[in-house]
């Protein structure tokens, strides 16, 4: 804690937030995969927030400090979003592909992300870091209309889920402000993320048993479970990398960094999902690394 006091607003403690951020970028690129893999979504977030919460609590109630009276509210107010987001997402990968619905989602954040740190933390861009916010966007954006337009499955949804996808990218940037404004008014980051991981892994366990029990032919649950504490510790790591990021620097640097997560998203698609990945993905994919590199190095 002493260690990172000392870095925080320092030339390392960007260097340290820029790690952190490309490591929640790769890390939620893995858990979105989960989500969407072969166990339906709402079981999958169910199984995940049941780990995490149980790998938290242990720190939560005997290890960190106890939060300030302070933190009650928002710990109320990043409990409710965090909860609206899962659904959304949740629901937007019930209705779409996993490669269209992932960049959208990544797409929408950044932007309105970058205006809420200006108007919550006073952050400001200069011009080449617009234009590396652009690129990247654009990168983004071209990356899911090229899926759509191969896309072979769940095309009768294909309008519902990229609505829900936009909606949830709004949540997205809605989220990264409000927990980096949580982490921030703490005293004790660590405060701030074993209690958030205790509470918001409250209730999707018990939604997802609930809709487990309804299932004329259920999950088993043992591969289930596998599934959920490995995407509990991927989790942990991923959300807890990007707070901790938003602590040490700009939160707008930090969530654009986080959305090379949607290259990480394009191999793991390829690499694991099988998917096809030909020469305009991948200059695609290119075009959002060079965004983020713009970004970061044009501060």
């Amino acid at each position: 804690m002493d260690w990172l006091s000392s870095i925080e607003g320092t030339e390392t403690g960007r260097h340290v937030a820029m790690g952190l951020a490309l490591l929640a970028a790769f890390l939620h690129a893995v858990f979105g995969a989960l989500q969407k893999g072969r166990h339906d979504p709402w079981m999958t977030r169910g199984a995940v927030d049941g780990s995490y919460f149980l790998m938290a609590a242990p720190f939560a109630l005997f290890v960190v400090p106890w939060p300030e009276p302070h933190m009650w509210p928002i710990f109320a107010g990043v409990w409710v979003i965090h909860c609206l987001y899962k659904f959304l997402q949740a629901a937007a990968y019930s209705k779409g592909a996993y490669t269209v619905v992932y960049p959208v989602v990544r797409g929408t954040g950044p932007l309105f992300t970058v205006i809420g740190a200006f108007y919550i933390f006073g952050e400001t861009f200069s011009g080449t870091q617009w234009l590396g916010l652009l690129v990247l966007v654009a990168g983004i954006f071209g990356l899911a209309v090229y899926n759509m337009l191969y896309l072979e499955a769940a095309r009768e949804t294909l309008n519902m889920a990229l609505g829900l996808a936009v909606v949830t990218g709004l949540f997205v940037a809605l989220y990264t402000t409000v927990d980096a404004y949580g982490i921030r008014a703490t005293g004790n980051p660590f405060t701030f993320l074993a209690w958030f991981f205790m509470i918001d892994g409250f209730l999707f366990p018990i939604l997802a048993y609930r809709r487990w029990h309804r299932m004329e032919n259920p999950p088993e649950l043992g591969p289930l479970m596998q599934r959920g504490v490995f995407g509990g510790f991927v989790a942990l790591l991923s959300f807890g990398s990007i707070m901790m990021a938003t602590r040490l620097d700009n939160v707008g640097e930090a969530a654009i960094l986080r959305e090379t997560s949607t290259v990480f998203a394009a191999l793991i698609g390829w690499l694991v999902l099988k998917e096809t990945v030909g020469p305009r993905r991948v200059a695609l994919m290119a075009l959002i690394a060079l965004g983020a590199v713009i970004v970061e190095f044009g501060g």
